[in-house]
């Protein structure tokens, strides 16, 4: 849901760490994992997702980003696969 999605975000800009709050609050099987998805190229993704992902910088995090799964606080941890 938008409004759990926009709590999470205030909870990384008040200094959370982005891991203890995949784990607390995500409902994707990388919640175990501090929300680690791995590396991924562009095309396995969704649309939405990818697009965010791809247009952040190297430790940066986004906003939340709505896809057919859901919102999503995405955090990019790696170049390009």
């Amino acid at each position: 849901k938008e409004y759990e999605a926009e709590d999470v975000a205030k909870k990384l800009a008040e200094g959370n760490s982005f891991e203890s709050l995949a784990r607390a609050y995500s409902k994707c099987p990388s919640k175990d994992e501090g929300g680690d998805l791995g590396e991924f190229g562009k095309g396995q993704m969704v649309e939405a997702f990818e697009n965010a992902a791809f247009a952040l910088a190297v430790g940066e995090v986004s906003g939340p980003v709505r896809t057919r799964f859901g919102y999503h606080i995405i955090k990019r941890t790696g170049l390009d696969a």
